[in-house]
């Protein structure tokens, strides 16, 4: 309710000053203990636990400064990010558009981020317990960088020892050229040096793209497997653009939101099936409500992400879509949400 009341002002700012403002709202509230989510809910993934598969995506907090709250507005985990080696100003503003009538979201940000570490030395500030849940770091490559894997194993060096998790992201559409490290040999390659520069840390993920072949599917999947991928995030942003009615449709960027719902939905299947259930997935694209959610995990999804929907639902979506999983689970007979993944695919 208080979030109808204060979404026409927001609106009322571009997206993303409407976001700075969010997260600056954030950084001047307490930490608070976790919301609570019912033990149907809590899951083991990676070797980490998790009280709740719903978790708050990248992009939100690139730079480190508001994860540990987050906790409290329901997530059961927070993925940090994108984080780069250097800091990075991003694409020419404006670059990040509301589409209203499509409760959708286009941006090219470009990877701005203070670089790793201004969020090392912030994240080395939270002490542990103050974690309700996994924390992941999301990595990338500076858009200038000569070598863009040798930017990836300088984060993971950096960044692993402060991370539960450390996702490598090699599908956003934003920074020119970084999609091709997708290709079977170039991600190998990635993944081979990335794991190699910290062999004893956490668990390593991969972020794909939804606009993908076929072809693309198996060799994606068959390198996580070899190279013992502990997750694959599915997915980021995509290029296409299906029908859409706002004036900013045209806009140049990463479609996400309700739109990217039923081809984020496939793709999951897609790597679901190609995988054979090998390597552990997480549904991100489009996911608004626990109907959603649920026919994510139903899919194939061990954990869930969010960001775009929080726009037009506000922050607090997070805890009703785990009351609403919990409530879907228990209709449906399950005694922990671990049951119900796959079970509409396999």
């Amino acid at each position: 309710m208080t979030y109808r009341l204060i979404r026409p002002l927001l609106f009322g700012l571009d997206a993303e000053s409407a976001h700075g403002l969010s997260v600056a709202a954030l950084r001047a509230m307490p930490i608070a203990g976790s919301s609570a989510s019912s033990p149907i809910l809590s899951s083991t993934l990676g070797g980490l636990h998790f009280p709740s598969p719903v978790g708050l995506a990248p992009g939100y907090d690139k730079n480190a400064e508001i994860f540990a709250k987050a906790y409290g507005l329901g997530f059961g985990f927070v993925e940090i990010g994108t984080v780069t080696p250097r800091p990075q100003s991003g694409n020419p503003r404006p670059r990040l558009f509301r589409l209203v009538e499509d409760r959708a979201v286009i941006n090219r940000m470009g990877f701005n981020n203070e670089g790793m570490e201004a969020a090392a030395v912030r994240i080395a500030a939270v002490r542990h317990d103050r974690r309700f849940g996994p924390l992941g770091i999301n990595i990338g490559a500076n858009k200038d960088s000569e070598d863009r894997t040798a930017d990836y194993v300088t984060a993971m060096q950096r960044l692993a020892p402060l991370a539960d998790y450390v996702t490598v992201n090699i599908s956003s559409p934003n920074t020119p050229g970084l999609r091709a490290l997708q290709d079977k040999a170039a991600l190998d390659d990635l993944l081979l040096r990335v794991r190699a520069a910290a062999p004893d840390g956490p668990p390593l993920f991969l972020k794909v793209a939804p606009d993908l072949e076929p072809a693309d599917i198996d060799d994606i999947s068959a390198v996580a497997i070899e190279r013992g991928i502990d997750a694959l995030i599915v997915s980021n942003t995509t290029i296409t653009r299906p029908p859409l009615q706002s004036r900013h449709a045209g806009e140049a960027g990463g479609l996400s939101g309700a739109p990217l719902k039923a081809l984020a939905q496939q793709r999951l299947i897609d790597f679901r099936k190609a995988t054979a259930g090998k390597v552990p997935l997480i549904g991100v694209g489009g996911i608004a409500s626990a109907e959603d959610a649920y026919a994510r995990i139903r899919a194939g999804a061990s954990l869930v992400q969010l960001y775009s929907a929080l726009v037009y639902e506000g922050p607090f979506l997070a805890r009703r879509i785990n009351s609403g999983l919990a409530t879907l689970l228990k209709r449906d007979g399950f005694d922990n949400f671990a049951q119900a993944i796959g079970v509409d695919v396999d």
